[in-house]
């Protein structure tokens, strides 16, 4: 069992930056693949990144590209979300997840997370 604990959200104008954050509990934080997601009002749930279990390789979401920066620190058990120039179609509840472990399927599907957190709210001002 893994739980998942996100923080760092907010109100932030268009153009300013936020990280989140997710706190993983377990025993093996390194044997978990990571992901974002994120959901709009009355939207499904989308998609925004992905980090390998060593943290070596990312993935994004098109939208989010060159924007969003995904990272992790294993010794704090913790994953990051650093979004920079914010426009408001990022606004949404955004989540982390992870797939079980040793995980090397696709990164961008839901189906593949076995855990999420409770979600972290982000609105962005235009």
């Amino acid at each position: 069992q893994v739980q998942l604990v996100e923080s760092g959200g907010g109100l932030v104008q268009a153009g300013g930056s936020l990280r989140l954050s997710c706190v993983a509990s377990g025993r093996i934080f390194s044997a978990y693949t990571m992901g974002w997601f994120r959901q709009a009002p009355g939207k499904e749930r989308e998609f925004v990144g992905g980090i390998s279990r060593s943290g070596s390789s990312t993935y994004y979401v098109d939208s989010v590209k060159g924007r969003f920066t995904i990272s992790r620190d294993h010794a704090k058990n913790t994953v990051y979300l650093q979004m920079n120039s914010l426009k408001p179609e990022d606004t949404a509840v955004y989540y982390c997840a992870t797939t079980p472990p040793n995980y090397s399927g696709t990164y961008s599907s839901r189906a593949a997370y076995a855990y999420w957190g409770q979600g972290t709210q982000v609105t962005v001002s235009s």
